[in-house]
């Protein structure tokens, strides 16, 4: 792996020009929510002092400002009529600061919510594990069982993750969070760092959205041909306003093989599609899980429920299901963390799903994330959140903490 500062130094000429974009773009995110309508909750930055105001009192984007996006391959208004689905490969973002995701309003509507259901690859081969550290026997499958219905009422923190790579809509899962610089406000989503980022050979995904409770009353897949927005998508779409993953997942991560995998896990900064109700998502769902960072080792957890919308075959993506089991160790590389192992039939899409077990003081916290499972299903893996995801989880919390 290369330190953190390597990479930094050692980048091609043109990673400084996609920062600057990355920086400028939001700047200009911040003027578009502040001239179009309600203040977003979390919104990037503070206005430019060279930003002017117009004479109908709406913000005016200075013209040099535009240019410079422009030089840079970024336009605003390009983007949003298509100019996302553009993935040459010398201009996909790729670095830990250049996240950007405009929000384009509709753009998940039913169709396309309802027909994404390509998760990442992440599949690895059964017997993963080799000789390195300490690897528990592979678990029994446990059967995936679906949730009581409404989901709200039964897991109402988790929900399904829409976004778009090179080959077209993709799904993870993911998890409202408690952000502690905004007790009982939270904006804060956790997910696994394959549902925002390709890794070593790609760059941020884009249009990323959580949909808290989708699907909230179960219906099939023929019932949803013909659902509303509002019933697909009870608690609104909120769109990822910032994203950060392990340096480790962009340095390593593949699609395959389990690189990176100890380190899969990301947090998003999130807001409504529609704009601030004056309500948090937090508030929205009425529920946000603790983080539990260094949590028991696996002999003194007695269970772990991991919870996801599963997508490949023989799932859909349309239902929420669950697996409980008692966790067992599986140590994929050596000299990196031992991640945590339970029995499960879930499949692909349900990655980055929250695995909860109780917290130190005895209630349900986010132990891990669903990260890593065989092609023939069967078990999961996720990562043991230590000091590397507390410091993501707490520099998301920061970044917005004055809003």
């Amino acid at each position: 792996m290369r330190p953190i500062d390597t990479a930094r130094r050692g980048g091609s000429a043109r990673r400084t020009p996609r920062v600057f974009a990355a920086a400028a773009l939001a700047a200009v995110l911040t003027l578009t929510a502040s001239a179009c309508g309600p203040e977003e909750d979390g919104a990037i930055g503070e206005p430019s002092s060279s930003t002017g105001q117009s004479s109908d009192g709406k913000v005016a984007i200075p013209d040099d400002l535009k240019d410079r996006l422009k030089e840079h391959g970024i336009d605003l208004d390009k983007w949003r009529d298509g100019e996302w689905k553009n993935w040459d490969k010398d201009t996909w973002l790729r670095e830990a600061k250049d996240y950007v995701n405009p929000i384009i309003e509709d753009l998940w509507d039913p169709d396309r919510m309802r027909d994404a259901e390509k998760p990442p690859e992440n599949p690895v081969d059964p017997d993963i594990s080799g000789d390195e550290g300490v690897t528990d026997p592979t678990p029994a499958p446990v059967e995936a069982a679906g949730l009581q219905t409404p989901y709200h009422d039964s897991a109402p923190a988790s929900g399904k993750l829409l976004f778009d790579g090179p080959e077209g809509s993709m799904v993870c899962s993911a998890t409202v969070v408690q952000d502690p610089a905004h007790p009982g406000k939270s904006n804060m989503v956790w997910t696994a760092g394959h549902c925002v980022h390709a890794g070593k050979n790609g760059g941020w995904y884009r249009n990323i959205a959580f949909v808290p409770s989708y699907n909230d009353s179960g219906m099939s897949t023929a019932e949803l041909q013909n659902a509303s927005k509002d019933e697909i998508a009870p608690y609104g779409v909120w769109w990822g306003q910032w994203a950060q993953t392990s340096e480790q997942w962009i340095d390593q991560g593949a699609a395959t093989g389990g690189q990176g995998a100890p380190y899969d896990f990301a947090v998003l900064q999130v807001a409504p599609e529609k704009g601030s109700t004056g309500k948090s998502l937090e508030e929205t769902v009425g529920s946000a899980l603790p983080v539990e960072f260094n949590a028991p080792a696996v002999p003194e957890i007695d269970s772990m429920t991991a919870t996801g919308y599963p997508a490949a075959p023989p799932f859909d993506g349309q239902k929420a299901l669950q697996c409980t089991d008692q966790p067992g160790r599986l140590a994929v590389f050596e000299q990196q963390p031992t991640m945590y192992r339970i029995g499960c039939t879930m499949t692909g899409g349900s990655s980055g799903g929250g695995w909860v077990a109780k917290g130190q003081d005895g209630k349900p916290a986010l132990v891990s994330n669903t990260s890593i499972g065989p092609v023939t299903a069967g078990w999961l893996a996720g990562p043991r959140l230590g000091k590397e995801a507390k410091g993501i989880y707490e520099a998301v919390s920061k970044k917005y903490a004055g809003q």
